[in-house]
């Protein structure tokens, strides 16, 4: 069942407080502000030279940005008219892949900690959940998210056993991760919201932007395996600092 554009928001009857009103429209101001300037940043950052300054402050307006988009809609879409378990298990998915690809870049190379091993849990949960919500509601993008939730769950796994990433692989989890993330914020607009973009606008184009991430996550991962530059070199990716 699809809930209409009011039922997607947190909204207070006129007998509620002033504060409460305005609460409700702080939190909707930032949802939509930090998707908007996500998916800004994020075509910035994928399409900028990995690495140099344009690159760095996309990544990290990008990071920031999807974890106050991911970071509302999660907490507020338990609460709203008409829960919708797709909402809550998007969002938790978004701020899995968000930190983790954050944490991939962050850590020193070769090293893990309790972090990662919480991080296992969550995607096992969120692969749960989506099988269940998903019998439940019948919606076949939950089952999606089970999936991802899978096998982001025995990479997680792969990277404990291993004692940690270097080198390739660490750049490869880092922007599978991060253009999943850029996906789902995508995807939640120009398919979720479909009905708020106008009509003329509709069609190619905004499937294209929809998809788009998909395309980048597909050429990004193709490339740092067989380019020399990321195998000569340690490469600054999305969302990470210059030292890394």
């Amino acid at each position: 069942m699809e809930a209409s554009a009011a039922d997607n928001i947190l909204t207070f009857g006129p007998e509620a407080p002033l504060v409460l009103q305005a609460f409700a429209a702080l939190l909707l101001f930032l949802h939509i502000a930090g998707a908007s300037v996500a998916m800004i940043a994020g075509f910035v950052a994928v399409i900028a030279r990995k690495g140099d300054t344009v690159h760095r402050a996309a990544g990290n307006v990008f990071f920031v940005s999807m974890l106050v988009m991911a970071g509302v809609a999660g907490a507020v879409s338990p609460f709203l008219p008409e829960v919708v378990p797709t909402n809550i298990v998007a969002s938790v998915m978004a701020l899995y892949l968000v930190t983790t690809s954050w944490a991939t870049v962050k850590r020193p190379e070769g090293a893990v900690g309790r972090f990662e091993t919480a991080a296992m849990a969550v995607a096992l949960g969120m692969a749960a959940a989506g099988v269940v919500f998903g019998r439940i509601t019948g919606d076949p993008t939950l089952y999606f998210f089970a999936v991802i939730g899978t096998l982001a769950a025995l990479a997680d796994f792969a990277v404990l056993r291993r004692g940690g990433l270097s080198g390739v692989p660490r750049i490869a989890r880092h922007l599978w991760r991060m253009c999943a993330a850029f996906f789902i914020a995508t995807g939640s607009f120009f398919f979720g919201q479909a009905d708020e973009i106008p009509a003329v606008l509709r069609g190619p184009l905004t499937m294209a932007l929809g998809l788009a991430p998909l395309g980048f996550l597909l050429f990004w991962i193709l490339w740092v395996r067989i380019s020399r530059a990321f195998k000569a070199a340690p490469a600054v990716p999305l969302g990470a600092t210059a030292d890394g």
